[in-house]
């Protein structure tokens, strides 16, 4: 049994909170994006935080730090949109292998240090891989719906390159996240098959819903996202973003009862107001994750969109010392 898996059975684990969010915080202008690398680009680069890993790297280690010193065990990447698919918008298709490279280095780096400094806690790093702006369903649409339509291989091949920067940039796992098509979720974890068959690394997956039935944007229902991940073995399956960790918990424990393999939780801290900032403070966020915990849901808690180091130290505080829920087996039917 690895480390991980040998602390999951022990604890419930922390992820850290939004890497997003906390970056648009700062204020940065454009020629933060540029930096020296991109100083004649030809597009506009504000708003591709993701490439801030190359050109204010520091900023990138400093949220990395922020988490892990609130106490989360598992760290992402800053790599949301780091497939060439996204970057394309920015006019950086050709950057996405180095992107994942260079993220995956730096919360490497920033992981080990505090491995260095509490030996006791062991502490993870999680490759993000994001869902793209596209989608392999077909939804029927014209115009601007049927512009968003990506065939399988391709998307498939965007997500080969970027699984093989974050596993060449030294990540201990890989986490598909705000999964909203169960068909975009099948061709990231082809890529990850193809990418790691030589070094195979636990993988990560995590759904977000958009109706009060726990449908996917796609419309695929919780059963749908659990019966194609299945088959791949994840280590966990669960639900990030979304409106919020309230609205979460009778889809989180649908999914508990299919599943088996562990559960995580990632939400928002709820929906943003008119000016874009978010309504769940830590407290709030701590007291639903830490019923979710002792309802016996979920296996790793941490925070999306909105949330920041003070919502994951909240959320560590609320989680500490419940025990995990015992992870069900097939044959538990």
């Amino acid at each position: 049994m690895s480390t991980l898996e040998s602390l999951l059975s022990e604890r419930i684990l922390v992820l850290d909170g939004a890497m997003g969010t906390e970056l648009q915080r700062l204020g940065l202008g454009e020629a933060d994006f540029r930096g020296e690398r991109f100083k004649n680009h030809a597009r506009d680069l504000r708003g591709d935080y993701d490439a801030l890993s190359l050109t204010r790297p520091a900023l990138v280690s400093r949220v990395h730090c922020d988490y892990l010193e609130a106490g989360c065990d598992i760290i992402r990447t800053n790599t949301f949109g780091s497939t060439a698919i996204v970057q394309a918008h920015y006019g950086l298709t050709t950057c996405g292998y180095e992107l994942n490279v260079v993220s995956a280095q730096l919360a490497r780096k920033a992981c080990d240090a505090w491995i260095a400094r509490t030996p006791r806690q062991p502490r993870f790093v999680a490759g993000t891989i994001g869902p793209t702006d596209r989608s392999v369903s077909s939804h029927g649409g014209v115009g601007a719906a049927a512009s968003r339509v990506i065939t399988f291989d391709q998307l498939k091949n965007a997500y080969k390159e970027q699984a093989r920067g974050l596993v060449d940039g030294g990540c201990d796992l890989l986490l598909v996240e705000t999964v909203f098509d169960v068909l975009n979720a099948s061709a990231a974890l082809a890529a990850i098959e193809e990418t790691c068959l030589n070094r195979p690394l636990p993988v990560m997956l995590s759904a977000t819903v958009s109706d009060p039935d726990g449908r996917t944007l796609a419309g695929q229902t919780i059963g749908d996202f659990w019966t194609a991940v299945a088959p791949a073995g994840p280590l966990s399956v669960g639900l990030n973003c979304s409106a919020g960790a309230r609205a979460m918990r009778p889809h989180l424990a649908a999914l508990a009862g299919l599943a088996d393999c562990w559960i995580s939780c990632h939400p928002s801290a709820g929906l943003p107001d008119t000016l874009g900032r978010y309504r769940d403070q830590p407290g709030d966020l701590a007291r639903v994750l830490g019923d979710f915990a002792a309802s016996q849901l979920v296996n790793i808690v941490g925070g999306c969109c909105g949330t920041t180091p003070e919502h994951v130290k909240a959320i560590v505080e609320a989680v500490r010392g419940v025990p995990p829920r015992s992870r069900r087996r097939a044959s538990d039917d």
